[in-house]
């Protein structure tokens, strides 16, 4: 390969290293991200040295976090952010300064001098989104309390990284001859970013639907994906142009495009981007690692890291407590927050460049941080096998996981407010299910009503057949969240391809995924009851009993059947549109034409 580009062989040392890191971390239960940490240590410069342009690599891996904080505010509609401010900034602010006191405090003490313990501090206090998010994510946490909790904290501190980044200038080593200069310069700077956060949100309220509508008009699905690539690369540009943060002004257009029509087309092009990019940044921080400063201070790394660990842990538990956090969630949620995070290497580095850090320190802190990400995983695998077994037997009221295989003949995944219809109506015709619910408060809820349910995750393969997926003939999917129910019925068509599947949509696209699996028994959960409340409405104006539930049922089937006739065409959003209209057009049609002919058949002198 020596003739071979340098961009071509760096890619191909890249995929090879996670593609066996990763399944070996995972296989050894360690998780995906520790896997591409070892696999960046392994070919970094401390370990084969197969790549050494570590801090380029570094810069342009940082835009999987664009494009995460991108696809979270596509998840965020302005309302529901709205209904978040409080925890926000309320909780967010707690942990950050909270965290940022104990540990300026503790430097200080320490006789570090007050202008690094700050920066040092403040750097330090951040957390990893990338890491947390996607533990999160693959726990199952993020619908969870202690999920939503970690959301807000994570998503201020996102927010917290710019007045942190625009403080470390005013710190800096600013000679009183220029002050007056650098205090004009911040002013110019200051309308600079309300020009552009103002520019990006006018743009997004105005420009970005009618230019997606075009683009997609195109009918050019490559096209399409380019775009969503060129919107997040170009506001983040701009971003940067202004020293901001890249990230939040992918998540600001995020949150402007999750109301809109194409929310869910973003959502496809970007994820796949998102996830290489992101392994590629955890494979670069990996190869930071400058295990040369670790090994000339290996005893005052290690202070570091524990002392900042451990200032963390204490604040962010006595938060996780206050908040309301399940006591069974507030180990994971503790850990996840305490390690340090991505915004952290770039505080140190504009730390540097304003001359506060040293080279040495700057070294020792980024490598404290690196250090910390890696040690976070190891103490979530100890909290999952010592600490969690034992919160579960806890007291009387633990939560029971299922330790014997059962053997019942329906399972439900789920039992909320649709699972518990499911699961009652069963009970009632002395039929028994497996019950299995992964949120604590709920399952500590549904027993004081005398229900048997199991505390565990129904994506865990081993809980499934524990449940006795293997031998049982019905699994009904009644949870809320879309993106587990679509992974407990991939879970159940791999292993388990006996089990008849009963799913909840909560929407259209929903329905189209679930069947696109195969499965043909899906019910939309509002659907049935919004028929009841229609039939309820025509007879209050007048229409017989008889008649409103039979204008009901008609309405029924023909929305069965106008589903179908959509599905074939879930792909082709304007064909879909057109088949839909239609499909309504026709029904009023019809409609319209019988009730002309029961007026024409209805006896005169019969009333009105």
């Amino acid at each position: 390969m020596e003739h071979a580009p340098s961009w071509l062989i760096n890619s191909f040392i890249y995929l090879s290293a996670a593609v066996i890191a990763v399944p070996l971390s995972k296989a050894l239960g360690l998780g995906s991200i520790i896997g591409y940490l070892a696999a960046g240590i392994a070919i970094g410069p401390w370990g084969l040295g197969l790549v050494t342009e570590v801090q380029d690599i570094l810069h342009f891996a940082e835009f999987g976090v664009v494009l995460m904080l991108f696809l979270i505010g596509l998840e965020l509609e302005p309302k529901r952010l709205w209904s978040l401010r409080r925890p926000i900034f309320g909780w967010g602010t707690a942990q950050v300064v909270g965290c940022a006191v104990v540990i300026l405090l503790g430097a200080m003490a320490a006789g570090v001098p007050w202008r690094i313990a700050l920066v040092a501090a403040l750097g330090l206090a951040l957390s990893s989104t990338a890491i947390a998010l996607q533990v999160f994510g693959e726990r199952n946490l993020l619908p969870t309390r202690s999920g939503q909790a970690g959301f807000s904290i994570l998503l201020f501190q996102d927010v917290a990284a710019i007045p942190i980044l625009a403080l470390i200038p005013l710190l800096g080593s600013i000679s009183e001859q220029n002050e007056a200069l650098g205090y004009t310069a911040q002013a110019l700077q200051a309308l600079k970013t309300v020009a552009v956060i103002a520019g990006i949100v006018l743009g997004g309220r105005l420009l970005l639907r009618p230019l997606f509508r075009w683009i997609a008009r195109s009918k050019t699905p490559e096209i399409f994906t380019a775009a969503s690539l060129l919107l997040v690369v170009g506001i983040a540009s701009l971003m940067l142009s202004v020293g901001l943060s890249m990230a939040l002004g992918a998540f600001l257009a995020g949150v402007l495009l999750a109301e809109s029509e194409y929310r869910r087309e973003l959502e496809t092009d970007i994820e796949p981007f998102k996830g290489l990019l992101l392994g590629l940044f955890f494979i670069a921080v990996g190869m930071s690692v400058d295990f040369g400063v670790l090994r000339q201070s290996p005893g005052l790394m290690a202070l570091i890291v524990a002392g900042f660990l451990l200032a963390k842990l204490l604040v962010i538990y006595a938060i996780a407590k206050c908040m309301g956090v399940p006591f069974q969630e507030r180990p994971v949620f503790t850990v996840l927050l305490a390690q340090g995070g991505e915004f952290a290497f770039v505080v140190f580095q504009t730390a540097t460049a304003a001359h506060i850090f040293s080279n040495q320190t700057s070294s020792l802190l980024i490598g404290s941080v690196a250090v910390s990400m890696l040690v976070s995983p190891m103490l979530l695998l100890a909290i999952d096998k010592l600490l969690l077994p034992r919160l579960a037997q806890r007291g009387g009221n633990q939560l029971e996981e299922i330790a014997e295989q059962q053997e019942a003949p329906i399972i439900i995944a789920g039992f909320g407010r649709y699972g518990q219809i499911v699961g009652r109506t069963l009970q009632a015709q002395g039929l028994h299910a497996t019950v299995l619910d992964h949120d604590a408060d709920m399952v500590e809820a549904i027993r004081q009503f005398g229900f048997r349910v199991f505390y565990g995750d129904a994506t865990r393969l081993d809980l499934l057949r524990l449940s006795g997926a293997a031998t049982a003939k019905i699994l009904v999917v009644a949870v809320d969240d879309k993106v587990q129910s679509l992974k407990i019925v991939d879970i159940a068509r791999e292993h388990f391809p006996n089990l008849e599947i009963v799913a909840r949509a909560r929407d259209v696209p929903h329905w189209n995924e679930l069947r696109d699996r195969g499965v043909l028994r899906v019910e939309r959960e509002l659907f049935e009851s919004s028929l009841r409340s229609a039939r309820s409405v025509l007879e209050i104006l007048g229409y017989p009993p008889h008649e409103a539930r039979q204008q009901a049922m008609r309405f029924r089937q023909h929305n069965f059947a106008l589903f179908e006739q959509m599905y074939p065409h879930r792909k082709d959003r304007a064909k879909f549109i057109a088949v839909a209209t239609e499909g309504r057009q026709q029904l009023e049609e019809q409609m319209a034409q019988e009730r002309a002919q029961q007026a024409l058949r209805r006896p005169k002198g019969w009333g009105k």
